[in-house]
Parts: structure tokens; C-alpha cells; sequence
């Protein structure tokens, strides 16, 4: 939204201006004028510098006035709707009253109660349901009233073709991230005692503690309306499946330390869109708490911050460790501009700022127990937009399959089941695959039988979409977690040894040839050996270099570019794939081959 959009918003009632998922351009010129509970404030020049405009989305006029439109303008109209749905994956914003150069005209209350209701109109020809995100009238030299309003426009949902995000769930042990789960995807308040958490736990040992210690997976739906789809009324995975056009995937991983391999996995294999960092507000910044937020960063996926347990503190308190967050977050590492969420006006801001700019980070105070600011939590998760366009899925559907291996499980009466990530291209049922490398580098045959998302049947599997897929009777021990498969016409690169780029952020004394570290590349975790330090003799804290490393037990497929992140004890590293050293052309199984 134009600047001055922004700053009506914000005059309007004292909080943040609003932004169009589709639009770009000045859009953060005044962001947030509340970027704490002190009423801090934030330059212009400040925002400016931090923002980085979002290229994928394409630039969209906002539109003035949809009165009485002729049959022919209704028409035009009804196709730019489609294709800004089709470019926001099933979800536009429209800003009436406001002209194409960012005027704020406004509407009489007469023409804006029959634009609504021409766009309530065109919205029906293309198939969507629209709502009012917010109203707000302008300052005008004139006697009658005018008004903006912002609209959100989306997809009624069809053949099961949602538009789904992934948030990884992050935070210290005993900060309340699977109760905050709970509360959201059951539909019901906690008592205290974490009673809504025990439906996301996997294990017995997690149910007795109170830990989480595996990755499990929750949903929480949202239908053409805006309206929260989840289990509550007794809805069954299948049903919500159905009824919602928008769903978000919360990968709820481990807080304790001891599980932090278990949590990196998570962030590495399974492609999360944003991560949720919970922070508790009567502990603050403990634990794993920093550890978490480096991490999420040094994958670049962006971070938005949930304080809980409210209920349990002074506003004092709350307000401290806000402060807290935002000391942390400014620093020269991260370099984030925080912003405090207050209002329904400050969620719906937050949602299409956080998906455009890498830099602003939004900050929910709230409560599981108490149900205090959660409904700004959900408008958030509802109007907040994917991070990719329909052009980038377009273009990875046209590759040739390739799905990555994340969990392995044997259910009766079905054989053997995989789940994960597809990568790239289209996956079908029947469809002929491979999959491997083995223990010797070969690839195995494979035949997809059934597909599974969100615990609820799929016919086709697209592109960056996550599922289970039942392999019937192939063997069990010839997969592990870590293995691809892969359209047979794909040549995929094998190796035991790579060259990466490294920053090493963390060791006690030096880094040098010999050393082993666990290795997580993608969905491959993996001891690895130091062959050689390229330039140097060994690497010191904060030192950068070219490193040969070695897997101990198995090759892996590998792409040059993919991000690598190691650790070993304190010892952590980031960098990228700059080179592999290939073992081989893959090839089949003797067997399989024999067979072929």
C-alpha cells in the first residue's frame, strides 16, 4: 500500500498502516510507528534501509471506484480478479477508494457499499468470497463522509488445491509452544496445565514429561470467508481438508537441548515457510531461546516471535521482556526492525509487511489460558501471504520429480509409507519412480501407490507441496530417511566427498583436518569428515574458507548451491555447496536391473 494508505491507518486509531500482498514499491515508508509498548519511534530513513522490495509479487493497481459498472468493464474487471488470484496463489487484497497514483479520494459511504457489492459480484464469477479487512474514513474538503476499505478476495477451494504454508515452531523447553498449538488447532482454551497439548504428542515418554522430543505436524484451516477451520465441532482432518482455501502446516519441534539435532532436522528437511520463535514472558530470552533464532536465520527463513503465558505476569513484566526481544533483534547480527502487534490493524499490517521484507519482525503478546490477543494471532495466519508466486511453482512443476525422504513408517493393511517434501515436478498415483542411493550408490525401482496430504486423500502432488506416499510391499530396509526419489529420466549426482563455502560461527579452539562433524544438508544428516581446509591450515571463530568434507557411512545425492549447516558439541558452521565430487552416474540395483 502507498504510504499515505499507511499512515491513515495508522492516524485512524493509533496503529499500523496496512499493505497489499500484491503491490510494491513505497510500501514500507512509514511501516510502524509503534514499534514497542513505549511508542517508539522508528525513521523513515531507518525502514527505507532495511526494506528490500519483493520482486516475484507483480505491481497492481489499487482500484478508485466499482460503481455500476458497464457489461463490458465487468468483464475486464472479472478477469484481472482472476489473474491476481492466480498470481497470489488463490488470494488478492483490493484497496478501494484509493487512485493508481496512491490518492487517498475515498467513497461516500453510498459508493463504497455499492462497490463492495459489485466486487462481492465479481468475486462470485471467478469463484471467490471476499472480506472486509478494514474501513477507514479519510480527511476530505467536503461535507459528506468518505471512506477507503481494504479487501481480501479468495479462492472457494476445489479438488483440494489450498493454498498451504508451513511454519516450523521454535522456542526454549517449557515456553508453551505445543499448548499454543493445542489452543489453535483444538478450538479450546488451555486449563493451565497444558491438557490441550496431549493430542500433539507422539510418545508416551512425551506425555509424561511434558517435553516434545519427535517433529510432529498440526493444522489449522481457514475457509474463502476468513472463518478458522479447525477441530473443534468434532471436524476430522478430511473435512477440514475439504472446507479450507487456506491451511497452515505448524512442524512443532523440540525445545530442550538435548533434541536440538531433532529441531535442526526440522528446519533443514522440511522447507518451512516462517518459523514461529515462542518465547515465555516470565522467562524471557533463556535456554535454546538465541540458539533458535540463529538458526532460523541462518536459513533465512523468516522469524516472527509469539510471547506466552501473559496471564502469568505483570504488564511490567511483559513489557521488559518485550524490551528484551527488541534489544536482541536490532543488534548488528540481526538487524531487525521489531514490531508490536496491538490491534486487528497492526495484525493485518504485520501479515503483508512480514512477507515482503525480510526485516520486519512481528511480536504477538498473548495468552493459551486466558485466550488474551489470540484472535490477533489467527487474522495474522490468515491474511499473511506465500513468500512465492504462481510463475516460481509454475516452473518447478515442469521439472522432472524429485521428492525428498523424510520419515519412514509401516502401517498395516497399506505396506510401507514415506512422507516429506516434493521438490520438484508432479507426482501422480502409479507413477514409476527411483529411489536411493543405497548403502553401494545404487536406486531402486518404486511404484507410487496412494497419496496422502494432511491425512486425507490427493490425487496429484505438486510442486513444494508435503505428503505421504504408500510404497505397498517394497522393502522397508532398503529406505532410510535422507534418500530421494526420482523420476528414472533424471541423472541424479551422487557423492562421498563435497567442497563447501563455510563461516565457522562457533568453536572452542580450531577447526582443521580431521575434525568430524554432523552435517544437515537439506534432508541428509550425516557425519562427515574434514579432508581438507583449502588456503588454510586451520579456521578460527568467525574465520570463512573452502572445505573438503567426506561422509563416513553412505553417499548422498547433493546439489551445488544447497545450504549447509554443521555442528559438533559447541562447534556450529554455516555455509553452501560449492562443488561435489561425483562417485558415479547412479545406476539400479542389480536386481531391479535384471528385472528391467
Amino acid at each position: 500500500m502507498d504510504a499515505r494508505v499507511s499512515e491513515l491507518f495508522d492516524s485512524g486509531n493509533g496503529s499500523h498502516g496496512g499493505a497489499s500482498n500484491v503491490k510494491q514499491g513505497n510500501d514500507y515508508a512509514v511501516a510502524h510507528k509503534k514499534a514497542c509498548v513505549k511508542n517508539k519511534k522508528i525513521s523513515k530513513a531507518r525502514l527505507s534501509r532495511n526494506f528490500k522490495p519483493n520482486n516475484n509479487a507483480p505491481y497492481l493497481p489499487p482500484e478508485l471506484k466499482l460503481v455500476n459498472p458497464t457489461q463490458y468493464r465487468l468483464e475486464h474487471l472479472a478477469t484481472q480478479m482472476k489473474w491476481r488470484l492466480q498470481e497470489g496463489r488463490g488470494e488478492a487484497v483490493y484497496q478501494i477508494g484509493v487512485e493508481d497514483n496512491g490518492m487517498l479520494a475515498g467513497l461516500s459511504e453510498e459508493d463504497l457499499r455499492t462497490s463492495l457489492t459489485t466486487l462481492h459480484k465479481l468475486a462470485e464469477k471467478v469463484g471467490a468470497d471476499i472480506t472486509i479487512l478494514r474501513e477507514q474514513e479519510v480527511d476530505y474538503d467536503s461535507d459528506v463522509p468518505r471512506k477507503i476499505a481494504e479487501v481480501l478476495i479468495r479462492k472457494v477451494p476445489d479438488d483440494q488445491q489450498f493454498l498451504d504454508l508451513r511454519v516450523a515452531v521454535l522456542g526454549n523447553v517449557d515456553s508453551g509452544k505445543s499448548t499454543l498449538l493445542g489452543v489453535l488447532t483444538q478450538g479450546e482454551l488451555d486449563n493451565g496445565r497444558g491438557r490441550t497439548r496431549l493430542n500433539l504428542f507422539r510418545h508416551l515418554h512425551e506425555i509424561q514429561t511434558g517435553r516434545t522430543s519427535s517433529i510432529s505436524f498440526e493444522i489449522l484451516g481457514f475457509n474463502s470467508k476468513g472463518e478458522v477451520v479447525n477441530y473443534s465441532e468434532s471436524r476430522t482432518a478430511e473435512e477440514i481438508c475439504e472446507s479450507a482455501s487456506k491451511m497452515i502446516t505448524f512442524i512443532d519441534l523440540a525445545g530442550h537441548h538435548k533434541y536440538l539435532k531433532t529441531t535442526i532436522f526440522g528446519l533443514t528437511s522440511y522447507c518451512p515457510d516462517f518459523a514461529m520463535l515462542v518465547v515465555s514472558a516470565n522467562t524471557g530470552i533463556a535456554g535454546t531461546t538465541r540458539e533458535h533464532l540463529g538458526l532460523a536465520m541462518a536459513l533465512k527463513v523468516p522469524i516472527f516471535i509469539v510471547i506466552s503465558k501473559v496471564d502469568l505476569c505483570t504488564r511490567a513484566t511483559v513489557e521488559r521482556t518485550v524490551r528484551q526481544l527488541e534489544r536482541v533483534l536490532k543488534q548488528p547480527g540481526c538487524n531487525k526492525v521489531p514490531m508490536v502487534v496491538g490491534s486487528t490493524d497492526d495484525a493485518v499490517t504485520a501479515a503483508q509487511q512480514f512477507a515482503q521484507s525480510p526485516s520486519i519482525t512481528p511480536i504477538f503478546t498473548l495468552s493459551s489460558v486466558s485466550g488474551e490477543s489470540l484472535d490477533l494471532l489467527k487474522v495474522f495466519f490468515n491474511i499473511i501471504p506465500p513468500l512465492s508466486n504462481s510463475k516460481e511453482q509454475e516452473e518447478l512443476m515442469q521439472q522432472l520429480t524429485e521428492f525428498q525422504v523424510d520419515e519412514i513408517y509401516t502401517v498395516p493393511e497399506v505396506g510401507t509409507v514415506v512422507g516429506g517434501t516434493l521438490y520438484s515436478g508432479i507426482c501422480r498415483e502409479g507413477d514409476h519412480l527411483v529411489v536411493g542411493p543405497t548403502d553401494s550408490g545404487h536406486f531402486n525401482i518404486l511404484t507410487i501407490g496412494s497419496i496422502q496430504r494432511n491425512r486425507s486423500g490427493c490425487r496429484v502432488l505438486r510442486a513444494g507441496q508435503a505428503a505421504t506416499l504408500a510404497l505397498g510391499s517394497f522393502d522397508r530396509s532398503l529406505l532410510r530417511k535422507g534418500m530421494v526419489m526420482v523420476s528414472p529420466e533424471m541423472d541424479p549426482t551422487i557423492c562421498w566427498m563435497f567442497e563447501a563455502e563455510i563461516v565457522l560461527l562457533f568453536h572452542a579452539k580450531t577447526f582443521h583436518k580431521g575434525f568430524q562433524v554432523t552435517v544437515h544438508i537439506g534432508n541428509v544428516r550425516q557425519t562427515a569428515t574434514v579432508e581438507a581446509v583449502y588456503g588454510k591450515e586451520e579456521l578460527r571463530t568467525g574465520e570463512k574458507a573452502v572445505v573438503l568434507f567426506k561422509f563416513i557411512k553412505h553417499p548422498e545425492y547433493l546439489k551445488v548451491g544447497a545450504k549447509v549447516l554443521f555442528r559438533e558439541g559447541v562447534t556450529k558452521g554455516i555455509g553452501h555447496v560449492t562443488k561435489l565430487q561425483p562417485k558415479a552416474h547412479y545406476q539400479l540395483s542389480q536386481s531391479e536391473d535384471d528385472e528391467a
